[in-house]
């Protein structure tokens, strides 16, 4: 299991260890990144992480952030939610060469979390997730990074009721062929359609937001955390995964209009409420986006947001 060896890059210091012992005041935010995310991603004009993990160096100044380097995931854990087929395959595949350290960052945020070292998390990723299926991958994903999490969290840490917000541009199709039967996880998708299952688990919000609105940031924002807000206060769950992707900010592949303005309100509500309902376990997935550019102004950020947590304010 990914998560036995963590390294930061603050210099000089020992701050995964000052994690382990509690070192430092209120809840720390993980960052969970791995150097190859930057040379070999394929979501890529170039390459869209090509400026981290330095563009996270003002945050990791402060001890409320914490960055780890992921080991690759195990293929046992793999098998445990795709098929041996879809494994060779994606052996194959030379853009899914970052796919193992990406789940491995997904897997290692949430046991850290899980296990109480950080209170919440931003996992970076080479290769998607949210399109992969039992026996399918495809659209840039390989292995489903939060499925295949959710699977450990339960195996390991007891952990059973999981809600997931997906606002990348597209929709979970993998993620939701994954979940679609268990009622203990609720999978909300901010996508292009409107649907609901008979027991509410499953749940597609068509998008409010476009590119020609006078305000799309606040369409988009309102109709994402109006969907979900309520869903998960009923829901009750322990631990909630937000798969966020910025390829719907103006400019990138799936250009809706938004700008940083639609995303903030969205990481601030799932703040608040992961805080209210799950004891702040929180978990931020890397979806989609292919600009330098965008991750650049966006990420960084998002993570600031996250460590309001440990803020004191």
């Amino acid at each position: 299991m990914p998560g036995n060896q963590l390294e930061s890059t603050h210099e000089g210091d020992e701050s995964a260890v000052d994690a382990q012992r509690g070192v430092g005041r209120g809840v720390r935010t993980g960052i969970f990144y791995h150097p190859g995310f930057s040379r070999r991603s394929y979501l890529t004009q170039g390459a869209r992480l090509e400026d981290f993990p330095q563009a996270l160096n003002h945050l990791l100044q402060e001890q409320r952030y914490i960055l780890y380097q992921p080991e690759p995931i195990s293929e046992a854990s793999i098998l445990a939610v795709h098929s041996r087929q879809l494994l060779e395959e994606v052996k194959q595949d030379p853009l899914c060469s970052t796919a193992w350290h990406s789940v491995g960052a997904v897997v290692m945020a949430a046991e850290k979390i899980a296990s109480g070292e950080v209170g919440n998390a931003f996992s970076f990723i080479g290769a998607g997730g949210h399109h992969a299926g039992k026996n399918f991958f495809g659209g840039y994903c390989c292995f489903n990074d939060v499925a295949i999490a959710i699977r450990v969290l339960r195996d390991v840490h007891g952990i059973r009721r999981i809600a997931i917000l997906d606002t990348d541009a597209h929709h979970g199709d993998g993620t939701r062929a994954l979940v679609c039967d268990d009622p203990e996880v609720l999978h909300v998708c901010v996508c292009s359609n409107n649907y609901e299952s008979e027991d509410g688990t499953n749940v597609d919000i068509a998008t409010a937001a476009r590119p020609w609105d006078e305000d799309p940031d606040a369409g988009y924002a309102r109709t994402a955390m109006e969907g979900f807000r309520e869903r998960a206060r009923r829901f009750g769950p322990e631990f909630m995964f937000w798969y966020f992707g910025f390829d719907t900010h103006r400019g990138d592949y799936a250009d809706i209009g938004l700008t940083i303005n639609a995303y903030l309100p969205i990481a601030r509500m799932m703040l608040q409420l992961s805080g209210e309902i799950c004891g702040g376990r929180l978990e931020v997935v890397l979806g989609g986006g292919s600009r330098s550019d965008i991750a650049r102004s966006v990420i960084p950020a998002l993570i600031a947001v996250l460590g309001e947590a440990g803020s004191g304010s």
